[in-house]
Formats: C-alpha cells, structure tokens, sequence
C-alpha cells in the first residue's frame, strides 16, 4: 500500500482562550489555505470551541481532531483527540492516564520553560510525545533542549505553531507518514500515527517569503471577517435600534 504525508499543526488557540483572537472558522480557512491537513484547536483549561472545530473541519478539507491544554499540577498538557474535558489541576501522572483513558495522546508543550507554564525536567516522567518544535520559542535553546530530551527518552517528537491569532497558524507543524487510505483517514489514525514516532518537525527551515504570504494571508482574512462581523453587528443594532424606537412610540402614542 502506498503512503501518505499529513500535515498537521496539533497546537492552536481559538477564541475561547483567555489569550486566543480568532473563531474555529477562521483558524480553518487559513489551515486549509496554506496547504495543512489539520489542526487541533487546543484552548486552555476549555474544550467547548476545539469540538465545533473538530466537526467543521470536513468543510474545509481537514481532518477533524479535538485537544485541550489542560493545567496540570505541574504544567501544561496537551490532551489531543479526547471528547471531554479532563481535571484541571491534577497530578501530571493521572491526567496523562486519563487522556489515554479517554482514547486521547497526552503531549507536553514547550517543556522546561516555566515562564509559559512547561513542565520542568524533574517531574517529566511519563507522556506519549513531546512538542519539541515551538514556533513562539524566540531562542532555538529550548527547543534543542526538549528535542535532546525526547530523543534520550524514546518519545515521539511534535512540532506546533501554538497560534493565538490566524496569522500564524501552520508557523510550525508535524509531518506524518500514514497508509493511503484517503477515505479512512481520521483524528483516530492521526493519533495512531503520532504515537508511532514516525514523524518529522517542519517550521525551521520554512523561508521567509512563504511565511510573510502566509502571515499577509492571515492578516487580510481577519481584516474581512471582522468588517463583516462588525458590519452584521451594526445591521443589527440598526434594527434593534428601530424596533426600540417604534415600541417607544407605541406607548406614548394616544390611545
């Protein structure tokens, strides 16, 4: 059976992050645009917007897989093709056992960096991959650190853009090798597919003339959506408006 090569960004921020800006539509158009299979939608400690995510994604061409970054007792864990939403704040051992639990991968996210909440060294002892690859790292020295780390330790490598905004999806993503099989590709057989380790980070080596299209990309698909947005807020303000000025005139009007 032949292969094929998924590209997918597994870390992204919505809206419904305290520190996200773009709706589930958006952060799709734009994956889709510059030629990703899918991404994961995974909201702090909030699961409702990676859901509606993971159903609109066929809409765009994509792969549909719903995630989390829950808050551990420790850090920040990505729970990556689970349903619900796990316990906040619980050990790192026992919400690693419940994402699998639930059918999900548990990946640390920018390990060891405890400004942005990475789970330090000492408490790393068990997960099924490692995002080794952050494309918000503005020092390649965490990074190599991380990817040391998962080497030494047998995990499966991940590379993510961890996007808060639509601009920068897709800055970092993994590449995976599955079997041909277009018709029966799902979130499932992505994960499977993760797990397995055969993968390869992409985002490095990106030049910088795709990224500035990307990021223009992005910048004008805002820019449209929220003139829409705010232009159907208006036209309903509108007739709010009218509608309240008309109830206002019933009433003092003579009967």
């Amino acid at each position: 059976m032949s292969q094929t090569t998924l590209r997918i960004d597994p870390h992204v921020h919505s809206a419904a992050s305290y520190d996200g800006h773009d709706p589930a539509e958006l952060l799709l158009e734009q994956a889709a645009e510059i030629g990703l299979d899918g991404i994961v939608v995974t909201d702090h400690d909030v699961i409702h917007e990676s859901l509606r995510a993971a159903e609109l994604a066929p809409e765009y061409g994509l792969v549909g897989i719903p995630g989390v970054e829950v808050s551990t007792a420790v850090g920040h864990l990505l729970a990556i093709g689970v349903r619900e939403m796990p316990p906040r704040r619980a050990p790192l051992d026992e919400t690693v056992a419940w994402v699998r639990d639930h059918g999900g991968l548990a990946v640390v996210p920018h390990p060891f960096q405890r400004s942005r909440h990475g789970v330090p060294r000492r408490h790393l002892v068990d997960c099924d991959a490692i995002e080794v690859f952050n494309s918000w790292l503005f020092t390649g020295f965490r990074n190599r650190r991380a990817r040391r780390f998962a080497e030494e330790h047998d995990y499966p490598a991940l590379a993510a853009s961890d996007a808060h905004s639509v601009p920068h999806v897709g800055r970092a993503f993994t590449e995976l090798v599955v079997d041909d099989a277009r018709d029966d590709l799902d979130g499932d057989r992505v994960l499977d597919a993760m797990r397995s380790g055969n993968t390869r980070m992409r985002g490095r080596s990106q030049p910088i003339a795709t990224s500035a299209h990307h990021y223009a990309i992005g910048s004008a698909r805002k820019s449209g959506y929220y003139a829409k947005a705010g232009a159907f807020k208006g036209q309903a303000a509108a007739r709010a408006g009218v509608l309240r000025g008309a109830q206002l005139l019933a009433r003092l009007s003579p009967r």
